[in-house]
């Protein structure tokens, strides 16, 4: 199986609020494609972006954030960790890095922005499989560096499940769901670049492993923090209070 990632170069796309269907349009996508898109220049097109100095970053991570837990570390710096949209993540994926003095959050609703674009892409280039991913950076426990997970999606499929097949010693597989989103998603964003890059949107061509549906969302895909294997440690998180 011979498949490729794609990067694409575009312009800057500017805060506090920048639309980017000019971008969206000059994409050229065919039958089986994923694309890939940083969430922050979807946070942009729908303005959700604060200037600094009009809000407390740590006031805006405890508006945006279901659970929060602040903490200050042995060094001496203060960070946040967040459950956000059912996802862990550091100060409520709330970002400043290519921000031009502002705060960007993660955008609203984004399965429906995915959907909104792979409809528009679909339609534009008359095809019917397509995936559409809005990807963000994040940080494993006990490991240094960021690695990317997607945060959004349409079209495509994230879990294969082959529960109930055998191993290659015939013993059935009980319990294992295979990621293949995020372990995409973490090629892509690897390729977009962490600093100027300014390469926002990696398209993915010829991986057949992926099951393109229309009913495709992230609600099958997140795990609700009481039913997580790792609930001991997230009951630290979720019992602490709550935002007001």
């Amino acid at each position: 199986m011979d498949f490729k990632f794609i990067p694409v170069k575009t312009r800057v796309v500017m805060p506090p609020r920048d639309e980017i269907w000019d971008i969206i349009d000059s994409l050229e996508v065919e039958e089986g494609d994923i694309v890939f898109i940083t969430s922050k220049i979807l946070a942009i097109h729908q303005g959700r972006c604060v200037k600094m100095g009009d809000a407390g970053k740590e006031d805006l991570i405890r508006r945006e954030s279901e659970y929060w837990l602040p903490f200050t570390h042995r060094a001496g710096w203060r960070g946040n960790l967040t459950i956000t949209d059912n996802t862990l993540i550091p100060a409520a994926g709330i970002d400043e890095s290519n921000a031009n003095g502002h705060y960007i959050l993660w955008p609203k609703d984004i399965d429906d922005f995915c959907a909104e674009i792979r409809k528009r892409l679909m339609r534009k280039f008359n095809i019917t499989r397509l995936g559409v991913v809005a990807t963000d950076s994040h940080t494993m426990p006990l490991r240094w560096g960021v690695t990317g997970i997607a945060i959004g999606l349409a079209g495509v499929e994230p879990l294969e499940d082959i529960r109930g097949e055998e191993d290659i010693f015939g013993r059935p597989m009980e319990v294992t769901q295979v990621d293949r989103i995020d372990a995409l998603t973490g090629m892509a964003v690897l390729l977009m670049g962490e600093g100027a890059e300014v390469k926002p949107i990696v398209i993915l061509r010829g991986y057949e492993n992926v099951v393109f549906s229309e009913n495709a969302s992230m609600d099958g895909f997140k795990i609700p923090p009481e039913d997580d294997m790792y609930q001991p440690l997230l009951d630290v998180i979720t019992s602490s209070p709550k935002k007001s």
